[in-house]
């Protein structure tokens, strides 16, 4: 199936005929071939990796030169628990493949260090992290050994905490041990519902009234119509039926009313006229002296 990829992933070579190539280089090695997600991996058997390693990588149309990374992953339901993964690159045929091989806690794997020096490190992390361990590795000691580290941090079952803790103490200056002591209830619960309250009185709650389970019943609504406002019922609209209530009344005097009578077209003349008759405002002296001694 073609997977359509984002524009920023870079493009690599097509993988069509991969699988039937490997299968036939690999032969009895090759125990599954499947291609995921764009993806080619193969479950090959443990006890055959460094000769289906070296297939892939001298065969050619499969020339996979490089050894990009060791993965390991932990499947505690499964007998054989542990998935070491061999991811391999192809330069001249840009394109990546997974190799895979199926171990435990007691059965070695393998070391991939006769065909590619840089597995002598991932070979040792995966050693280090998960206690998959590898035959012919030249040097596989733990990383975590520092200050006592015991078991595998990165297996499923790796318990969360511990009963002894290491620190720096800046007043011994130095890395100490001591016991755990875990600055809260960490591990006591109750086990009771949210809704069911603790049986136990919080400090400051002792005087409180106890209740049952559960939160207070809110009040009822009280039976019957609700009451309304007798004064101004909604029903009766409010209306003004003489100038008293609004307070504007009958004009002034007879020459408000016949101002108020005027068209507005005589009130603009009537205001303009009055505007032309207001005279210029004489010139005022600024006050200020010329630079040759004259005021301005």
């Amino acid at each position: 199936m073609a997977v359509n990829l984002a524009p920023h992933v870079p493009k690599t070579a097509s993988d069509e005929g991969v699988i039937e190539a490997a299968t036939a280089a690999l032969g009895d090695l090759l125990l599954d071939a499947k291609d995921h997600v764009g993806e080619i991996t193969l479950t090959v058997r443990r006890e055959g990796l460094v000769d289906a390693l070296r297939a892939l990588r001298d065969t050619p149309g499969l020339e996979y030169q490089q050894l990009m990374e060791i993965a390991g992953c932990d499947y505690p339901e499964r007998p054989e628990r542990f998935e070491v993964n061999y991811m391999l690159l192809s330069l001249t045929k840009n394109r990546r493949i997974r190799v895979k091989v199926l171990t435990d806690e007691t059965a070695p794997v393998p070391s991939a260090t006769v065909l590619w020096p840089v597995a002598n490190w991932l070979e040792r992390e995966v050693f280090d992290l998960y206690g998959v361990l590898f035959t012919g590795h030249p040097d596989l000691r733990r990383i975590l050994t520092d200050y006592g580290f015991e078991g595998y941090p990165l297996r499923k079952d790796f318990p969360l905490t511990g009963h002894v803790e290491y620190r720096y103490s800046g007043a011994e200056k130095r890395v100490i041990y001591e016991p755990v002591q875990l600055p809260q209830d960490f591990r006591t619960f109750d086990f009771l519902m949210p809704w069911q309250g603790p049986e136990y009185v919080l400090p400051g709650d002792e005087k409180a009234k106890p209740e049952g389970a559960g939160g207070p019943t809110p009040t009822p609504a009280p039976a019957g119509n609700p009451p309304s406002n007798v004064k101004t019922p909604a029903e009766t609209p409010k209306t003004t039926d003489t100038p008293a209530q609004t307070g504007g009344g009958a004009p002034a005097d007879a020459q408000a009313t016949k101002e108020a009578r005027k068209p507005v077209v005589a009130k603009a003349k009537k205001e303009v006229s009055k505007d032309g008759d207001v005279a210029d405002p004489k010139p005022q002296p600024s006050g200020r002296r010329r630079p040759g001694g004259g005021a301005g």
